[in-house]
């Protein structure tokens, strides 16, 4: 960069006869050479020999050569009138510039040579609109558009090389998508052999050379033509070919999202534009009329598959993903020519048979809705699972066979035998290979579900299976020969040979499907040379190349974690497992029968032990894998850490001390700058902005700023020097002395410091640098808190005023605040004080005078004082408010960077500061501009205005972007335009909103997905330059980070560009690297301080923002996660936009737009050097809400075709990396979960073993003692159950480890110890069991049952004390009741095996019930527990007379309404707000989770009940236990009907008569429940007695009891239940005998049998509730009777000391009284129903020897 392109004179003239740009004329003359690119009508690249035109358009080949050389007359003169108009600017320097500075494009104008002028362009413009239609708005802003990026782009390349670099970047290069697109959908035969064959399939077939010769259809030459073609083409037309597609482009609106399709509409337009019929039209085409007869069609076809017109409202249909032909189908469609060849008109006339030229105009007659069609099933089930990361099934679950299989021989060794022969060894072993072989097959069978075998994919699936099949019997089969021929007399070797070659055969299968991606298997549609598959690889398969070493890299972590998991799995789980194997695989147990079924399944018991110990052992096996990737990976980061220089262990006071050299050395771009000015200057300069800018926003107090800030002193000489500050040259480490301790400003310098260690890209000078857009979509966030919000409590539970959390959270910086306040109102008011009688007594009252300044910021309610207080606030909330100002230092650094590198600016205009801030202004708005896209800005409120009104008037250069609705003629759709404004747009008089800059029509309304993905796209017309950064709204920017912004964007890689063209013969190689799709950087969590759950959620993000993606960006495994990240727009915008878009599917829509960048072949960078803040919401229930989206995301994401092509086509190392970097880590917590649940049925199953039967006793030595009959030596299994405790332990501790390193890396071993130890005393381990049980349960009910169902649980800040019901109704489905079964289970492992290795178990399983509650604030205040008591049991019984929002029977209904879903009738009813709406899940899935699952675990539990009752006592047969369970557990729900059905006709007959009486129903529903749970309790203790008190057969029972009632109600749920009214008129009409007037229509005769249905379920579960509420609330009353428990929970919460806790709420008097009196009466109330339930359990255990029944009856049950 020595000499700057452009400023100095022209070296030489481009347009000089000669060069590669000679005689634009030429391409048009119709003597052209070789491939005549004769007629204008040729497609974009017309690849045909010349012949085939010519002959069809004679007529008219004369006149077009005319008229095009009068179009090139004018041409050529416009460009020599250009270039005579540059006259000598250029002896002034290199800032001649300055005087003509009001240029708009100053890179783009005449001094610079361009190639064609900005009127031209214009022109261009105007032309195309006339042509095709667009609309005037949307011309004049892609015009602006495209000026700013030639613009960004000439302003470090020559002119000629920024247009053509454009074009390369959106239509011909090697990287553009429209080239790639014309190459897959095989186009350029289309243009070659047109309409003279058949196109559809014959074309596929001349792809074989049998029409013409090979060569000149091969695709190399095909692409060599283009390059020419490209190459020959005059720089107007290539403008021209830019301007038709972002013309196209612009107003796409929703058809954005397909990017083929818009490449299809471009190229009609373009081969229609070169028509004659086009050239020779002399009246303009109307405005609109492309969106009306192209877009709209396309865009109505995507609104009805998702919504229909219900009344004049759209309404979601009811359909799940793969019943709507999504964005995604509509777009592969255009992939393929058979996809073309279907495009149809409504006259059955296919559009391909159309020539090229004239198929643009057809467009209106498509008929759209017969062309689509799925192109891939979306279906909700977990064969995904299967399909997309089956390696990971057979790498783990083949070589698990092969361990096991090895190490368990006493299960297959013959009767009689302990060892079984040596062939049968090899060949049992052996069976690994046909278990790899049937996982293929069973995903490829999955495979043919998911994929339509219309489409020309299923061919190479069949091949796969016959292949498959032909493995299976290789692998499988001669374990059929060897068991027949086995334990023959007389052997010969020919079984111990095939045994060998089976096994190794298996084990070469196995690898082979372990490594080779299923979608390259045989028939392979990517690599193959036929170009009939070309689509599927260029769209889905063109990953970005690794560099060799981080290629090494990948396959190195990979070897490393497998080598290790499977030496460690060999020797820890497997070869230990051998020992119980051995001793349990032949066991009987003896003398045992049951009266039914004999001693057939109880003497089996040991067997069946085992089955469930092999399948715990494989979970297991699972779960290691993920144990090693996590170690593995943190190695990796670290030393990659230290690689990249990031390190603590540089001291910081060396970091701190060499900053300044590094400012200068990297953050400024001094190559350029003269000598004569000091680096200390220039450092001085940039270094007081950022301190300044901190003491700005009350980070840092006056005295701290005096020690930071260079000051100008008096040197010895008399001249005036810069002394540094103290806290460069007297740096002790201190850092008190400079900034607050353990705050903000502490922070944000010290991650300045450390990340000017680390090598940043070069920076640009600041008129060189590209120019890019920040864009943040707002929905609904908060712009600015207003007063009110912020100091009136916001209800009951909150105790505290928004301003005093805030406070205390930021001290400091609140008292900062309040000191500048004083100063401030000090200053406003002394002049009025001087009339000298004034303040004669100042002295005496000031400090309560400060008081309000202390309390509320302000004195005086003026608002510009007021206004001073909100906004301190609101840059401490999540406020739009913060992200604007922080997103606004872009401008500032901009502006600072510019003035320090360019002192003779400041020089030029030294005394006019106005001319100087306006020379700064003009630079900062060319590089950087700022759009908001205000979805709702037309419908804000006043107050809503009014903040946004604010915005604009503090920063005018802010844009927002915002959707307004125009009522449309009568009975028609309204229109809808996307509108721009900014601060600078005036205000129209007469309805007092801003003037729009653009109104553009949209097709209609663009909100048809989960919003945001639709609201970025409305607005990204909007962005100027090369390169977006999304920023969600509630994100925050720094100064110094802004700063760094050239660095970042070098990452790009775009600054030095070949001066080759990239179309040129040779220049096109250096253009072959893949581009940068999307640079990620680092995420701060700036609500890090609160407390233990806020520093949970920071810590997540730190690892899995920060640690994880170091390695994975580095080997190419990094998708876009989050936002801060910096995109290539050009590259995103052309290939689908920014995040993708379709309802319910793209949930997490930023993941999908890097699994589009990467399959599409962009590269994927992680930048450790930035940062910005974001806030997350730190509540516990805001924290799961955000999981389970995250999870419910995950499950959307497992259904979606990206996963399915990353999954089958990645390379296995960089496969791995995606599954344990994404999918994986989700899987893993469903794993965790399930060896939970697993190892409880273990524990239960070998409980029973060791209760009942007689363990035999070993001696020291471990041999058997003798002297002992009948005994079981069952000891080993013991062993191996502590091994899996501790086994399940470490998966759980490691989770530690990542967030542990980091610490100690960034902060020292010190503070990581602190912090670990800190979340271990706040039982942060809790926490993680317990959101690991909430990920896991909400990917497996997404992948059932679709649809997110959740009851939120509120904002507010993490002070809010949530009440008991809302946390048991929101947590009570997805865990509280696993935890509480799992309790069971536990609690009969610990009476029938006890070992102290228990205790973990107790307490992760009680966190899954417990943890809602411990996290709770003041959860353990005795008065709160008690209303929160009243509350509990006012919830359970509400709801019945009328509708209450919140209400035991709204919670029950709603999560019925999973499985029943909805019913369509609409009915205003304001209890159906309650409801969301939601799809109803498919039967099978309900047939499998509802119905099968829960028979097969209570089938485990009989069982093994049924083997505890097995056994003679006194020697009589016991009866059979089944007929006992079948009692207790049916007896209850026969009961329930019993009173349902005597309630009916009493409430039927008595109902109507009670009318007046308001609460009759609710009486009658309160009698139901009465005697639903006395009878359930009646039950229970006859069960206790009919079990003769004793303890552990109880529990047994109750579990298989409380599975079967389980069972009963989902089935009658799931098969017997019709579909849900939205209100809850049916459930008051059963309980008030109304059933007239309820507007239930004809079904109110149907009704009430449904009905009687759903109450005999609701009784049991209400009565369940009941009890386990009860139960929960007895398991935290013990904490609740410790003295000063509250500030403990407290100190243990926030991390916050005792004094400086917030206070309790205050109650008046009447309110004290009320209090008191409900928590007396509720206590004694509490300790009744507590005592009564403990009565009933301990009274008989401890009188069981007096309590004495005779009853002939119970002795037969």
């Amino acid at each position: 960069m020595a000499a700057r392109p452009g400023y100095g004179p022209p070296t030489h003239n481009p347009f000089a006869p000669g060069q590669q740009y000679a005689q634009p004329v030429r391409q048009y003359s119709v003597e052209s050479d070789g491939d005549s690119y004769g007629s204008r009508n040729a497609s974009s690249v017309p690849l045909a020999s010349a012949g085939y035109y010519d002959g069809q358009y004679t007529p008219q080949s004369a006149d077009s050569a005319e008229d095009v050389n009068e179009y090139n007359r004018h041409y050529s003169a416009s460009v020599n009138s250009h270039m005579s108009s540059s006259t000598s600017l250029h002896e002034h320097g290199p800032f001649a510039d300055i005087p003509g500075s009001s240029e708009p494009y100053p890179a783009w104008s005449a001094e610079r040579s361009v190639p064609i002028s900005t009127e031209e362009i214009e022109d261009i413009f105007l032309d195309l609109a006339q042509k095709f239609g667009f609309q005037g708005d949307s011309m004049r802003n892609m015009f602006d558009f495209l000026m700013q990026l030639l613009d960004s782009r000439a302003s470090r390349m020559t002119p000629d090389q920024a247009l053509l670099t454009v074009h390369a970047d959106y239509i011909g290069g090697p990287h553009a998508n429209y080239r790639k697109w014309y190459f897959a959908a095989q186009l350029n035969l289309d243009d070659a052999v047109g309409q003279s064959q058949n196109p559809g399939l014959q074309r596929l077939r001349s792809v074989k050379g049998n029409v013409k010769t090979s060569g000149t259809k091969s695709l190399d030459s095909a692409i060599n033509r283009w390059r020419n073609a490209m190459n020959n083409m005059s720089q107007y037309d290539r403008l021209r070919q830019v301007a038709l597609w972002l013309l196209c482009w612009a107003e796409a609106g929703n058809v954005r999202f397909t990017p083929e399709c818009l490449c299809f509409i471009f190229k009609c337009a373009d081969d229609y534009y070169r028509s004659p019929e086009c050239q020779n039209r002399v009246d303009p085409v109307p405005e609109g009329v492309y969106l009306e007869s192209v877009i709209k069609p396309i865009y109505c076809f995507m609104r009805d598959q998702g919504y229909e017109v219900v009344e004049g409202k759209f309404v979601r249909k009811e359909k799940d993903h793969h019943q709507i032909i999504g964005y995604d189908d509509i777009n592969q469609l255009f992939w393929y020519p058979e996809g073309l060849a279907k495009i149809v008109l409504q006259d059955n006339t296919r559009l391909i048979d159309i020539p090229p030229a004239q198929r643009y105009p057809k467009f209106g007659k498509i008929a759209w809705n017969r062309v689509f069609f799925k192109t891939f099933f979306e279906k909700r089930s977990l064969a995904h699972l299967l399909i997309n990361f089956n390696r990971v099934w057979i790498l783990h679950i083949a070589v698990f066979w092969f361990y096991t299989a090895f190490n368990s021989p006493a299960v297959y060794a013959p009767k009689g035998k302990v060892v079984p022969s040596a062939a049968m060894t090899w060949s049992a072993t052996a069976l690994g290979g046909a278990v790899a072989t049937l996982i293929m097959i069973f995903a490829t069978l999955a495979e043919f579900a998911h994929i339509p075998t219309t489409w020309n994919n299923a061919s190479h699936l069949t091949t796969r299976l016959i292949f498959l099949l032909i493995v299976l019997a290789l692998t499988g089969g001669p374990t059929v020969y060897i068991v027949m021929v086995d334990g023959q007399k007389n052997q010969s070797n020919i079984p111990l040979i095939v045994g060998i070659v089976q096994f190794f055969i298996s084990v070469v299968a196995t690898l082979a499907f372990g490594i080779i991606p299923s979608g390259r298997m045989f028939g392979d549609r990517v690599a193959g040379k036929s170009r009939k598959y070309m689509a599927s690889q260029t769209f889905t398969a063109s990953y970005p190349t690794l560099s060799r070493s981080a290629r090494m890299g990948s396959v190195m972590l990979w070897l490393l974690i497998f080598g290790c998991k499977f030496v460690e799995s060999y020797f820890f789980l497997t070869s230990s497992f051998s020992s119980p194997v051995a001793v349990m695989a032949r066991t009987k147990v003896l003398g045992c029968s049951d009266r039914y079924f004999g001693s057939a399944l109880c003497s089996n018991q040991v067997p069946f032990a085992l089955t469930i110990m092999y399948i715990m052992d494989m979970v297991l096996f699972f779960l290691d894998t993920y144990l090693w990737y996590i170690i593995w990976i943190v190695v990796f980061s670290v030393t990659r850490s230290f690689y990249l220089g990031l390190s603590i262990w540089t001291p910081w006071q060396e970091v701190y001390t060499r900053m300044p050299k590094r400012i200068y050395a990297k953050l400024l771009a001094t190559a350029e700058m003269e000598v004569k000015y000091k680096p200390k200057v220039l450092v001085s300069q940039v270094w007081n902005a950022i301190i300044i800018s901190m003491y700005r926003e009350h980070l840092l107090s006056i005295h701290h700023v005096q020690r930071l800030l260079y000051h100008q002193v008096d040197g010895p000489d008399g001249r005036r020097t810069l002394r540094a500050p103290p806290f460069f040259t007297h740096n002790t480490g201190n850092e008190a002395d400079f900034f607050p301790a353990g705050g903000e400003a502490e922070r944000r310098i010290s991650f300045f410091a450390s990340s000017l260690t680390t090598a940043l890209p070069e920076p640009l000078p600041v008129d060189a640098m590209p120019t890019f857009t920040v864009l943040v979509p707002h929905y609904s966030e908060k712009i600015l808190l207003s007063l009110r919000e912020i100091i009136r409590e916001e209800d009951q539970n909150t105790r505290v005023t928004l301003l005093e959390y805030l406070k205390q959270l930021h001290p400091i910086e609140w008292d900062n605040f309040v000191k500048d306040t004083k100063i401030l109102a000090e200053e406003s008011a002394t002049p009025d004080a001087f009339d000298g009688t004034a303040s004669t007594n100042e002295k005496g009252n000031n400090r309560t005078d400060d008081l309000p300044f202390y309390c509320i910021g302000f004195k005086t309610s003026a608002p510009e004082y007021t206004l001073r207080t909100r906004i301190w606030a609101s840059l401490r909330a999540q406020t739009l408010y913060r992200t604007v100002s922080g997103m606004m230092n872009y401008s500032k650094a901009i502006k600072l960077l510019y003035r320090v590198e360019n002192p003779q600016i400041v020089q030029r205009f030294a005394g006019n500061t106005d001319r100087l801030e306006r020379e700064l202004e003009r630079m900062a708005r060319r590089k950087f501009k700022f759009t908001v896209s205000m979805q709702r800005y037309a419908k804000f409120n006043k107050e809503e205005l009014e903040n946004a009104e604010f915005l604009l008037r503090a920063y005018p250069d802010l844009q927002i972007a915002y959707l307004d609705e125009e009522a449309g003629p009568k009975g028609s759709d309204p229109r809808l335009f996307s509108i721009l404004i900014d601060g600078h747009s005036e205000i129209d008089e007469a309805t007092g909103k801003r003037k729009p800059k653009f109104r553009v029509e949209l097709p209609g309304n663009p909100i048809l997905g989960d919003g945001k993905s639709d609201n970025q796209n409305h607005a990204i017309i909007f962005y100027r330059g090369e390169h977006l950064q999304l920023i969600d709204a509630n994100q925050d920017n720094y100064l110094e980070e802004c700063l760094k912004i050239r660095n970042i964007l070098g990452e790009f890689e775009t600054y030095s560009i070949s001066s080759q063209s990239p179309y040129a013969q040779w220049g096109h190689k250096e253009f072959h690297k893949d581009p940068v799709a999307i640079v990620g950087t680092r995420e701060y969590i700036f609500s890090e301080n609160i407390g233990v759950l806020g520093d949970i959620a920071a810590g997540k993000e730190q690892t899995f923002g920060t640690m994880t993606p170091r390695t994975l960006a580095w080997i190419g495994g990094k998708l876009h996660y989050g936002h801060p990240d910096f995109l290539n727009a050009t590259f995103m915008t052309t290939r689908g936009g920014v995040s993708k878009a379709q309802k319910g599917l793209h949930l997490n829509e930023d993941i999908f737009a890097g699994m589009t960048a990467i399959s599409r072949g962009g590269r994927i960078k992680h930048s450790e050097y930035y940062q910005c803040g974001k806030g997350r919401d730190l509540g516990f229930g805001t924290i799961l809400n955000f999981q389970t989206k995250l999870g419910t995301g995950m499950g959307e994401q497992m259904l979606s075709r990206e996963y399915y092509y990353l999954g089958t086509q990645l390379p296995l190392d960089r496969f791995l990396t995606f599954y344990y970097g994404h999918p994986g880590f989700h899987i893993n917590n469903i794993m965790v979960m399930y060896s939970i649940q697993t190892f409880m049925v273990t524990l239960l199953y070998i409980g029973t073993l060791n209760k009942e039967l007689a363990i035999c006793k070993v001696g020291s030595n471990g041999d058997v003692l003798l002297g002992q009959h009948d005994c079981y030596p069952l000891i080993p299994v013991f062993d191996w159950i502590r091994r899996c405790i501790i086994s399940i332990f470490l998966v759980f501790f490691i989770a530690f480890l990542p967030l542990f390193l980091q610490e100690l890396l960034e902060r020292g071993t010190g503070k990581a110890l602190i912090r670990l130890g800190k979340h271990f005393l706040s039982l942060s381990p809790i926490f993680e069991v317990f959101s690991t049980q909430i990920y896991s349960q909400s990917i497996l009910s997404n992948l059932t049952f679709g649809g997110a169902r959740y009851i939120a649980t509120g904002r507010g800040f993490a002070t809010t004390r949530i009440s008991f019901s809302i946390l048991y109704s929101r947590f009570a489905g997805p865990s509280i009741y696993m935890g509480m079964r799992n309790l069971l289970l536990l609690l009969y492992a610990s009476l029938a095996i006890w070992t102290p290795f228990l205790i973990y178990f107790w307490v992760s399983v009680m966190s899954l019930c417990v943890a809602p509650f411990l996290f709770n604030p003041h959860q353990f205040n005795f008065a709160d527990f008690i209303v929160d008591y009243r509350e509990f049991l006012r919830w359970m019984s509400r709801g019945n007379s009328r509708t209450k929002a919140s209400s035991w029977y709204g919670y029950c209904r709603l999560s019925r309404t999973m499985i029943t879903g909805y019913k369509k009738k609409k009915l205003g009813h304001p209890s159906e707000k309650l409801s969301g709406d939601v799809p109803r899940a498919k039967w099978r899935s309900v047939l499998f989770s509802e119905v099968v699952w829960p028979i097969c675990w209570a089938t485990v539990f009989i069982v093994a009940y049924m083997f505890v009752k097995s056994f003679p006592i006194d020697g009589k047969t016991p009866p059979s236990p089944l007929v006992r369970i079948a009692i207790i557990a049916v007896g209850p729900v026969v009961w329930n009907a019993a009173i349902l059905l005597a309630l009916f006709f009493i409430s039927l007959f008595l109902g109507p008569m009670m009318e007046s009486w308001a609460k009759f129903p609710s009486v009658m529903a309160a009698l139901a429940h009465f005697f639903a749970l006395i009878g359930l309790i009646a039950f229970f203790e006859f069960f206790w007695f009919l079990e003769l008190w004793d303890a552990s057969h109880a529990v047994l029972g109750v579990i298989s009891i409380i599975a079967i009632q389980r069972a009963i109600q989902k089935i009658l749920i799931a098969v017997f239940l019709s579909r849900e009214f939205k209100h809850d008129e049916t459930n008051r009409a059963w309980w008030s005998g109304k059933w007239y007037g309820r507007g239930l229509g004809t079904s109110a005769l149907s009704q009430p049998a449904r009905e009687f249905v759903v109450k005999i379920v609701e009784m049991s579960l209400w009565s369940s509730d009941f009890l386990l509420g009860h139960i929960l609330m007895i398991i935290l009353t013990p904490p609740t009777l410790i003295p000063f428990v509250d500030k403990l929970h407290s100190t243990m919460m926030f991390w916050l000391r005792p004094s400086k806790q917030i206070r309790p709420p205050l109650f008046s008097t009447k309110q004290k009284r009320q209090r008191r009196w409900i928590v007396f009466k509720y206590t004694i109330a509490y300790i009744i129903v507590v005592a009564g339930l403990a009565a009933l359990i301990v009274l008989p255990a401890i009188f069981r020897d007096h309590i004495k029944f005779n009853c002939t009856l119970c002795q037969n049950i």
